[in-house]
């Protein structure tokens, strides 16, 4: 089990979640700088898987400038296609990214993304759904096992929603020339979206890699009043986080990393503070008793997703 870094928040300066405090991220200039020190300092804290995507702003542009100043083949870079940004690092933006699962996208993202090799190492369709028709797509289907190929990536998907299990179950059924495409599973799984437990021994008989994001639940782990349905989640959490000396994050991350065996779980962090914190959850274990209290504030997928989709861009 392993702590990886996701870089939306430190691509675009607005990002999806419960935001506590204030932030302003209207400085572009200094943004960057800033989010090229989180890359740096989360590689001198030992981490060395990194998530990326063109969705995310500047991020791929960023990681790439960061990798040229390493020579390290123990970094792992995981990239995606099939989201556009839109939002021109503007706050007030209406649309912020754009999805498109075609054959030309795929062509057109990869144009970029390929200059992360020779760290390029998992490449994902970003967030993966049923309606837009990408998994019998066999023009992109094809396109994956030649990339897989040619440059020995392993090729995954992302998921997002509330039928992320019927996506996965889809996608292993999906083989190219006699051999299962995909190799990587990116879903959103913490205490609340529990939905990953249903189909979790299938993706390990079959030798399928794990990686968990939103494992912060995009924030609602955080006491919050305006959430009053999860008082008694929030109090377990920082009963939880005292007894262990460690912030609610930490805990939430550790529930992830001692559930799903093997599994990469990303921290989400904008800044070295946060990720500092973050990797607390390394350094102690939860009882199978605290364990069995936080899966008791398991949601439903319906009910999780819908809140989700109303929090704002900020």
């Amino acid at each position: 089990m392993k702590i990886g870094l996701g870089t939306a928040a430190l691509g675009r300066p607005q990002y999806i979640n419960v935001r506590i405090e204030n932030c302003d991220n209207s400085n572009l200039k200094r943004f960057r700088q800033e989010s090229f020190q989180v890359l740096e300092d989360a590689y001198n804290l030992g981490i060395r898987y990194f998530d990326t995507a063109p969705g995310y702003g500047l991020a791929e542009e960023l990681l790439l400038e960061w990798l040229q100043t390493k020579d390290d083949d123990s970094i792992e870079v995981a990239t995606k296609w099939g989201y556009t940004y839109t939002a021109n690092f503007d706050a007030n933006a209406k649309v912020h990214e754009v999805k498109e699962h075609s054959l030309a996208k795929l062509k057109e993202q990869w144009k970029f993304s390929k200059q992360l090799l020779p760290y390029f190492k998992v490449y994902q369709i970003h967030s993966t759904t049923l309606e837009t028709g990408v998994l019998e797509n066999e023009g992109v289907l094809n396109e994956l096992v030649r990339l897989k190929k040619e440059h020995n990536l392993k090729i995954g998907i992302t998921t997002t929603g509330t039928n992320q299990v019927e996506v996965i179950k889809k996608a292993l059924t999906v083989f190219v020339d006699g051999e299962p495409l995909f190799d990587v599973f990116q879903v959103t799984y913490n205490f609340l979206d529990q939905s990953l437990l249903e189909i979790i021994d299938e993706l390990q008989q079959q030798n399928k890699s794990i990686v968990i994001k939103e494992a912060l639940a995009n924030g609602r782990v955080f006491s919050n009043k305006n959430y009053p349905h999860y008082e008694k989640m929030y109090s377990t959490l920082e009963n939880l986080a005292q007894k262990h000396n460690v912030g609610v994050d930490a805990i939430s991350l550790k529930y992830s990393l001692q559930t799903i065996a093997n599994a990469t779980v990303l921290s989400g962090a904008s800044n070295t503070n946060q990720f500092s914190e973050n990797l607390k959850a390394n350094y102690f274990m939860l009882s199978d008793d605290d364990i069995e209290l936080l899966s008791s504030f398991k949601v439903s997928p319906d009910f999780y997703w819908d809140e989700r989709k109303k929090l704002e861009w900020n």
